[in-house]
């Protein structure tokens, strides 16, 4: 007689211990006691007759066995999404719950647009939005506990792509610096370039904190144009940021999406041409991103997008 056929649910838990690291955040992820999480392991083991976790202090790690069944894990659950996208393409309708996750300047610009355009175009389609930076959404994506994220790559800073997720560009973004406020409103397009960075050679700044792909990418920025910056507040806040320009306390780069549409009110340079924009992407599990709920949100986004640039350009 051949071994026991493994099961798919009991196979999944042992790919969310591999994405959420131990057996209480899988429990509180789906609701389990950790000790039922633990048995159902333990049934895993004995159907697939090879030891699949060992102890590492307090905590368990997965065997080399173990890690051959997630990986298989992952393909079936590939193949079960784009069987979900087939079966929802083929119905008339969107309907069902679509869970995003968007970092805060796409939340703040993007976002409430395009649920208006979804709201009338599929009033059957429920929209979860989870104001969530990259670095922690992508493996939330993947742990299963959103279905599509708004992530973001700074110029010459290409951050990590985890395999399983597919990326779809929306567009850019330009980025300017933002000078405090002393002189008056306005855009210093004379002032580009190092010449223009430099003016901010001697003032505080604002800047995302240490690690982050912004703060690596507006360092390098300074320290080619010539100086290192005075970062006197750190904050993922970009709105925060925005303040403090205003208030006259510090200089920032900012993104275009943080005026959310309205004419900006504190000096602006324009950055050199290589170092101007930040490039937007859509992110889905593999095998998730023909759904058409997926498809129809990133639509919503890149109208919004599309719009707001022509509004800037014009």
């Amino acid at each position: 007689m051949g071994p026991a056929l493994l099961d798919l649910h009991r196979l999944r838990l042992l790919r969310e211990l591999k994405h959420r690291g131990t057996l209480a955040a899988v429990a509180e992820a789906l609701s389990y006691s950790p000790s039922s999480i633990s048995q159902q392991l333990s049934v895993l083991e004995r159907e697939a007759g090879v030891r699949l976790l060992e102890p590492v202090g307090r905590r368990v790690r997965l065997t080399a066995q173990a890690e051959i069944l997630v990986a298989h894990t992952e393909a079936v659950l590939e193949r079960l999404e784009r069987a979900e996208a087939d079966l929802a393409a083929s119905l008339a309708g969107i309907t069902g719950v679509l869970r995003v996750a968007a970092f805060q300047t796409a939340a703040l610009a993007l976002v409430p647009d395009a649920l208006t355009l979804l709201r009338a175009a599929h009033p059957r389609l429920r929209i979860e939005i989870t104001q969530r930076e990259p670095e922690s959404a992508l493996p939330a994506l993947l742990a299963r506990d959103f279905d599509l994220v708004l992530t973001e790559e700074y110029p010459g800073e290409p951050g990590p792509r985890p395999a399983g997720v597919e990326y779809e560009e929306l567009g850019e973004d330009e980025i300017h610096l933002a000078l405090p406020a002393l002189n008056g409103p306005g855009t210093d397009e004379a002032g580009t370039g190092g010449a223009g960075l430099r003016e901010a050679a001697d003032v505080p700044w604002v800047l995302e904190p240490p690690g982050t792909a912004s703060r690596q990418w507006a360092t390098r920025l300074c320290r080619e144009a010539g100086f290192e910056p005075d970062v006197r507040f750190e904050s993922t806040d970009l709105l925060l940021h925005l303040r403090l320009v205003e208030h006259g306390h510090a200089a920032a780069l900012l993104p275009g999406l943080v005026w959310a549409g309205r004419p900006p009110e504190v000096p602006l340079v324009r950055l050199p041409a290589r170092h101007r924009t930040r490039r937007l992407f859509t992110a889905s599990r593999r095998g998730g991103g023909g759904h058409p709920a997926v498809r129809a949100f990133r639509t919503a986004l890149g109208h919004r997008l599309t719009d707001r640039n022509s509004r800037t350009e014009g």
